[in-house]
């Protein structure tokens, strides 16, 4: 079952050009010279402290960021592009960053990647540090962000591709998919099944947004077909061993089917129910997220949900690649988020 679309689910939107905040900006916001403020950025140590709360302030109220490539080191910035994921031990994320840098260096761009371990504190610091040095383009994961970094974002007038998930409020284009379609398909897909009771398991919902949404999807199209469906959690990350915990805690009071929040988590349910000579999918049956390596050659194969990760990574490098006329964010002739879709991949364990 394939949930894509190729034309995007909403109508174009515009973001409003914005003038670059300048160093002398901040000078008179603080009341300072702009020497003052030169030397804050250069060695705050010399400033005093009063003098120095007052720049960052307004440094921080403007969404003023420095450009370390002024002159003549801009066009060497112009050619590197900012890739921004939670995690590169996730492998979705680490495979959509692979084939990204492949298809943006046959553009002549190279790409500098960070990833934020799901702190959108550490994704403002990323997003900030990246600007400095005047990007092609910046590439987010989700298009969840705290205030500072839509902010600065939106001040930049630097191209912005937000990836892996589609809904929210994008800042110029989004390329993914809904993970909350992604929990509902695998709620009917237990529910095809004739299953009565159901669990999602999930590590960090807190932090990851779009496993949350996936836990959401599930519970409501379960609670819509009137099946006994609850949210189990912890806020360690996702692992084999996590999986194990989990699934434990869902042991306490058993269910008919569990739902994980990737197929990590998958394995370690699995490995504990074969250890507590539970049958699968006879006694429980099991579905995961991301159709990983493993997940296919898992005992029994395990039901999951595969991202179209390439896709994701060709559409974003089309969405910085394509040439500036078709990109220019004040009449955008082409919708602003990218539908790439998901793919539920039925198998043995459910």
């Amino acid at each position: 079952m394939d949930s894509g679309n190729s034309g995007g689910a909403r109508p174009p939107r515009t973001r409003r050009k914005m003038q670059r905040v300048t160093m002398s900006d901040v000078a008179k916001a603080a009341a300072v010279s702009p020497s003052t403020v030169s030397l804050f950025l250069r060695k705050p140590s010399a400033v005093s402290e009063r003098i120095a709360s007052r720049v960052q302030r307004s440094i921080d109220e403007l969404g003023y960021v420095p450009n370390y490539v002024a002159g003549g080191l801009a066009a060497a910035g112009s050619k590197v592009v900012s890739v921004i994921v939670p995690s590169l031990r996730n492998a979705f994320f680490s495979e959509t960053v692979a084939e990204l840098e492949r298809l943006l260096a046959r553009g002549g761009l190279q790409t500098l990647v960070g990833h934020t371990e799901y702190s959108l504190d550490q994704e403002e610091a990323l997003v900030r540090a990246a600007l400095s040095w005047a990007p092609a383009a910046v590439v987010l994961t989700g298009c969840r962000h705290n205030a500072a970094t839509r902010k600065l974002l939106l001040r930049s007038n630097t191209p912005v591709v937000e990836m892996w998930e589609l809904g929210g409020q994008v800042i110029d284009q989004a390329v993914g998919f809904s993970h909350e379609q992604v929990g509902r398909h695998i709620a009917r897909r237990f529910i095809d099944q004739g299953y009565e009771s159901a669990a999602f398991i999930g590590a960090r919902l807190d932090e990851d947004f779009r496993a949350a949404q996936r836990s959401e999807g599930f519970l409501a199209e379960m609670q819509e077909a009137g099946i006994t469906a609850r949210l189990v959690e912890n806020s360690a990350p996702a692992s084999t061993s996590n999986g194990v915990r989990l699934f434990e805690e869902v042991c306490m009071n058993p269910v008919r089917a569990i739902a994980c929040s990737n197929d990590t988590l998958a394995l370690g349910v699995l490995f504990e129910a074969q250890r507590r000579d539970l049958s699968i999918p006879t006694e429980l049956a099991l579905a995961g997220f991301g159709d990983l390596d493993f997940a296919a050659q898992m005992v029994p194969p395990l039901t999951t949900v595969r991202p179209a990760a390439d896709k994701i990574a060709r559409k974003v490098a089309e969405c910085i690649l394509r040439p500036q006329a078709e990109t220019d964010r004040q009449n955008s002739p082409f919708p602003t988020e990218h539908d790439t879709g998901f793919t539920l991949v039925p198998r043995a364990s459910g």
